[in-house]
């Protein structure tokens, strides 16, 4: 214990132990004999210092990073997804309960709409950010089924955790989902479904209903399906040998308040929030010559500055003639093709208003793109990129009728034609947000009616598919090896949630109900399809009460689910944090919560 140690850093290089903050070096390197003259009064017990020799910790993130692993992590994740499944478990079925929702803009929205309402609320979790984004999937996808992928997957989530904390590996759960899964494909498209005719407006009707049932228009029924079975056979196409029904684009939704529900109406054709550009200007043309123009009727300015010198009187004169010779050729490219109507994307100045009217016609500016698009279906003629290229065969001859009439304070121009392959619902009704809550509705009808005639396949509603699914997939866990049995069997007790959820929301007693449903499926395989009544809770055959839902919605459902708990069961680290900019510090993200 007699040796010395000196202090490095004052005269000497070497590298030292650290111990209380002090740095010393044993002084039995000859190397530095010579450099450390420090005598007695330097030196220090080695009692003093604590040795720390091998297990100094590497940092390797940053101190603005967080990060939580292990199970911990993946039991946060199942807790979110069963934060964000109860949020919207109520909106499911008939007595599905309505939310109210405020924006950041103060406005409000009412609905019972899984993705609406989800859309609306704003989480911190990861997790629950992923359960938000599949209900906007679905939403893209289908067009329905948004509370009912969420329930789901919130439940599939839920029957995971007792595996986890049975230290079972999240691998042997997922290779068990996932086999359940393709059984769940194969039975639903063999044996849990049925065939319908496409081409029978009624067994489509049947469909829609079941959809609207759970919706605030299941007052205006009849109204809707006549609305959403319209709309769809309008845009309905068949190009290359292959139906084309594009919604999106062809089929616009015109909302005006005032009125009532039963006032709306499909018009095949275009309906426009818009007026003539000059007040002389016809306002009803029958059986109208339309060009279409994606150019302005003006005088085309420098895309850079431009300066004119002007030495003398009538140089300012020339100026303006150049001008109106520039407007007056473009007029006359277009009378030349002798047309009713004229509408453009871009703007139109006084002077081409002037020469239009002097020729008997009607001139409507800044289109949308879309809206000039369903324009050419409607009337047959081609958008013109410039008027020197304007041919007597762009020009639109299909359309029956040019109207514009007055709503309240607004001009309405509206563009029919019995053969047309656009189409517009306008909706009317009492407030904007009744309007708002009927337009998603009809959304999710005309999305029905786009799955049933693409794939026209059902399987019964009521949570019959499901209690049958998971009926089969009971049997099939005995033949499954392993421990996997029991999370393949635990996915069939997932898929009971949701008939469970509609006898919870009719105020039904849920244990009777849903062990006579056990019951009643497990006494014959025709029983297949007996589900759930949503609005009475009691047991019911879908066949009786005609309650069918599109496969390709009830599939998407599934696979989104199933696939969803996999991700999340995946996870098993989040790390959160922001790099600081160059310029200074930039904001450190929170641990989600």
């Amino acid at each position: 214990m007699n040796g010395q140690y000196v202090v490095p850093g004052v005269l000497c290089p070497a590298v030292a132990w650290h111990a209380d903050g002090i740095f010393a070096k044993r002084k039995e390197d000859s190397k530095h004999t010579h450099c450390c003259p420090l005598k007695m009064d330097a030196i220090f017990r080695v009692s003093r210092f604590k040795m720390m020799r091998g297990n100094a910790p590497i940092i390797v993130l940053s101190q603005n990073t967080k990060r939580e692993s292990g199970h911990h992590v993946q039991l946060g994740n199942i807790a979110a997804a069963k934060t964000i499944a109860d949020v919207i478990r109520t909106s499911l079925g008939p007595r599905a309960m309505l939310k109210m929702l405020m924006d950041p803009m103060g406005g409000i929205v009412m609905t019972n709409d899984g993705n609406a309402i989800l859309r609306e609320i704003t989480v911190k979790h990861p997790a629950a950010k992923s359960m938000i984004d599949i209900a906007r999937t679905q939403d893209e996808e289908t067009g329905d089924g948004t509370t009912s992928v969420i329930v789901l997957a919130g439940e599939m989530m839920a029957v995971s955790q007792t595996f986890l904390q049975q230290n079972i590996h999240p691998t042997v759960i997922i290779q068990a989902y996932r086999q359940a899964l393709d059984d769940i494909i194969e039975l639903a498209e063999t044996k849990f479904s049925k065939q319908v005719n496409p081409a029978s407006n009624e067994e489509i009707a049947v469909v829609v209903r079941s959809c609207l049932g759970t919706k605030m228009m299941a007052k205006w029924m009849d109204l809707a399906v006549d609305i959403a079975i319209k709309a769809v056979n309008t845009v309905s196409i068949v190009r290359y040998d292959h139906r084309e029904i594009d919604l999106k684009r062809y089929c616009r939704i015109e909302k005006i308040p005032g009125g009532t529900i039963d006032d709306s109406k499909v018009i095949t054709g275009v309906v426009l929030n818009k007026d003539v550009t000059h007040a002389k200007m016809r306002r009803r043309i029958e059986n109208p010559r339309i060009v279409l123009l994606d150019c302005s009727l003006e005088y085309k300015k420098g895309e850079s500055q431009t300066s004119l010198e002007i030495v003398k009187e009538h140089d300012m004169d020339k100026v303006l003639e150049q001008e109106e010779e520039a407007i007056r050729r473009q007029c006359d490219d277009i009378i030349k093709v002798k047309p009713d109507l004229v509408f453009t994307e871009k703007g139109i100045s006084d002077l081409a208003q002037h020469f239009l009217l002097k020729a008997g016609i009607t001139a409507i500016r800044r289109l949308k793109k879309t809206d000039n698009n369903r324009l050419a279906r409607v009337c047959g003629g081609r958008i013109v990129h410039d008027t020197t290229d304007l041919r007597a065969e762009d020009v639109g001859t299909r359309a029956e009728l040019f109207e514009i009439t007055k709503i309240a304070d607004e001009y309405y121009t509206y563009v029919t034609s019995p053969q047309s392959s656009a189409c517009t619902i306008v909706l009317r009704g009492p407030s904007k947000d009744v309007i708002n809550e009927v337009d998603r509705n009809l959304q999710d009808a005309l999305n029905v009616v786009r799955n049933v005639i693409i794939n026209p396949r059902v399987v019964p509603g009521g949570g019959a598919l499901e209690m049958a699914l998971a009926h089969k997939l009971n049997e099939n866990s005995k033949l499954v090896d392993g421990v996997k049995q029991f999370a393949y069997n635990q996915l069939a007790t997932a898929l009971e949630v949701i008939p469970r959820t509609l006898v919870q929301n009719c105020g039904g007693s849920t244990i009777r109900q849903i062990t006579a449903l056990r019951a009643k499926h497990s006494a014959d395989e025709k029983n297949w399809t007996w589900g759930v009544d949503g609005k009475s809770g009691d047991l019911v055959d879908m066949n009786v009460a005609n309650i069918w839902d599109p496969l390709s919605v009830r599939l998407q459902v599934l696979k989104t689910a199933v696939e969803t708990a996999v991700m999340l069961l995946r996870i098993d680290d989040i790390v959160s944090g922001t790099k600081k900019t160059d310029g200074g510090d930039g904001p450190v993200a929170e641990m989600p919560q």
